[in-house]
């Protein structure tokens, strides 16, 4: 699988869980990766109070050009589509500068799918909509322009899903 990004929602000492995603891309479409159950993709939770960083192999490629990284910007706005537009507006840039957003409310491309967790069957919290980016080189791919949706259970197992929809 390929590793797409990490994501956090508070500060590493606050007991919060880094949450890894990873998506198959061998044979885009073939993995049902766009399903949270279907085994194409994975979100691991990760305790953040014993994380170090480690050397990389000597050989063979082991991370991907990074051409561009992500900035937290509070948007005030009645939904995230709105919020989206608001802010590229404002900042003068093009809305697919906008790589998504944490916590709030999904903005679901063709209805909602909340996912359920494996371990006491409840419905999973909202994490992070993730657009799929302006740049094919680097860009995630959600399918064509689509969307990743990243959830997490409270249950205390660690469980965590994502999904995406185009």
């Amino acid at each position: 699988m390929q590793f797409l990004g990490q994501l956090r929602l508070k500060k590493q000492d606050d007991g919060e869980p880094l949450l890894l995603l990873f998506m198959c891309q061998n044979d885009p479409g073939l993995c049902d990766e766009w399903d949270a159950n279907a085994g194409g993709n994975k979100v691991v939770s990760v305790d953040c109070q014993s994380l170090s960083l480690v050397e990389p192999p000597n050989g063979g490629d082991t991370i991907r050009p990074i051409l561009h990284g992500a900035i937290l910007v509070d948007v005030e706005s009645e939904n995230y589509d709105t919020a989206r537009v608001d802010w590229a507006v404002a900042a003068d840039v093009n809305p697919q500068e906008v790589l998504g957003q944490l916590a709030g409310q999904p903005s679901w491309i063709q209805g909602e799918e909340v996912p359920v967790c494996d371990s006491c069957n409840n419905p999973m919290s909202f994490v992070a909509q993730l657009e799929q980016g302006p740049d094919w080189e680097t860009a995630m791919n959600f399918g064509g322009g689509g969307c990743a949706y990243v959830y997490r259970c409270s249950c205390g197992k660690h469980q965590a899903k994502m999904l995406w929809q185009c």
